[in-house]
């Protein structure tokens, strides 16, 4: 069943944020520059995986908290400077995990092919192999996304539903994307893997 749940998760995933996006992504965008990307990625993730399985719902949701905030443009993993702090290092992404993963990934497909795939289609593509890691469903990754060069802490704070957000107020942030009430259950799926903290939710019992 948890499977199941992951491959409609990421189906409407891939839907969604591709409208987010507002690129024209394909199954064959690398076909003819880096026809192998899929396969490094694969076995570079596999490689991660062996060593550290957790980090498989990290991954997971670096590619959801990415996506939310500007679309998936891989702006979740820029560095702060002096004069803007950046999303990694807001409130809701300072737990992420998994960015040295990300850069161990992109270090082995660019000695594949220099300066041809982006960063955003990198977490998209672990995010899947990740999952199938964990025994989870395997599904196409439309790829072509480009790399943002903005990056704000605040816009993932206003933006990435925080943990306390009742019903009401999940449904608000959704629509504010796009997303119905369907999407929200559905793309919730995806908490079937991975740990979470009981004072993310606790207040939630009485």
């Amino acid at each position: 069943m948890a499977s199941t749940g992951l491959l409609v998760v990421f189906f409407v995933c891939v839907g969604i944020f591709t409208i987010c996006n507002a690129q024209d992504l394909t199954l064959d965008h690398y076909e003819k520059t880096c026809p192998s990307v899929e396969a490094v990625v694969k076995e570079e993730t596999a490689r991660i995986m062996a060593a550290a399985p957790t980090l498989a719902a990290p991954l997971l949701r670096m590619h959801f908290h990415d996506c939310f905030v500007r679309g998936c443009d891989g702006s979740v993993l820029l560095n702060s400077t002096r004069n803007n702090p950046a999303e990694k290092d807001s409130i809701p992404n300072q737990s992420l995990r998994g960015y040295g993963s990300i850069d161990r990934v992109k270090s082995a497909v660019e000695k594949k092919c220099p300066g041809v795939v982006s960063c955003a289609d990198i977490v998209a593509l672990v995010a899947r192999d990740a999952t199938l890691h964990l025994k989870g469903p395997f599904w196409p990754v439309p790829l072509g996304r480009r790399d943002g060069n903005v990056s704000n802490s605040t816009e993932a704070l206003f933006n990435l539903p925080p943990p306390f957000f009742n019903i009401t107020q999940l449904i608000a942030s959704f629509q504010s994307k796009g997303l119905t009430t369907k999407d929200l259950v559905v793309l919730s799926g995806s908490h079937t893997i991975g740990t979470s903290h009981c004072s993310s939710f606790s207040s939630q019992f009485i």
